[in-house]
């Protein structure tokens, strides 16, 4: 029971202290799951967020869920879900009573001008933290640069194309390279 208290605690922080989405909190999950309570290794972390991404539903959801039930199966998937998610809902439901007078106040405007910027420097520290988890190799490096290029030609470009896209793009890169050397090597070519 304790664990799963420390489990509905600890995404309750995640999701009182976050602000701008799944993307955000991975820094915090990082930091609490991984580095402080030991629950995932970072590449578990990192396999998570590409299936969390993959998948229906928000990808912090899809983290904590993954968490609380390797930890402690259904409760805690239970505890870490509603802790993630009730604080976004208590605070957006204050919020929604009075949203129209609320961002008339100038430095709440501000403020959340500030918190974008604070939200877009997460979310590439993390996509920084997953890159050098990534195994360094020729593949990894230029699916990396040609994603990287192909996200900011589309931005400055734009264009509207599904970050799915690049996904699947990405993922079947990687099958097709393994076939290759499954072929050449005659084995399981990993």
């Amino acid at each position: 029971m304790k664990q799963i208290f420390d489990l509905f605690a600890t995404f309750f922080r995640i999701g009182l202290f976050t602000f701008g989405g799944g993307y955000a909190m991975l820094p915090l999950i990082q930091e609490l799951c991984v580095d402080r309570k030991r629950w995932l290794t970072p590449e578990e972390l990192m396999s998570v967020t590409v299936i969390a991404e993959s998948t229906p539903g928000p990808v912090a959801i899809n983290c904590s869920t993954y968490v609380g039930w390797k930890q402690k199966g259904f409760p805690g998937a239970l505890a870490a879900t509603l802790g993630v998610v009730l604080p976004s809902f208590v605070i957006l439901y204050v919020i929604s009573q009075f949203l129209d007078r609320f961002l008339r106040i100038t430095w709440v405007a501000n403020a959340f001008r500030g918190i974008q910027v604070a939200v877009a420097l997460l979310i590439g520290s993390v996509g920084l933290r997953m890159f050098r988890n990534l195994k360094q190799d020729l593949l990894t490096r230029v699916l990396f640069t040609a994603a990287f290029c192909a996200m900011l030609a589309i931005d400055l470009l734009s264009l509207r194309l599904s970050a799915i896209v690049l996904l699947l793009f990405g993922g079947g890169v990687g099958v097709c390279v393994w076939l290759c050397r499954k072929g050449k090597n005659g084995g399981d070519g990993l």
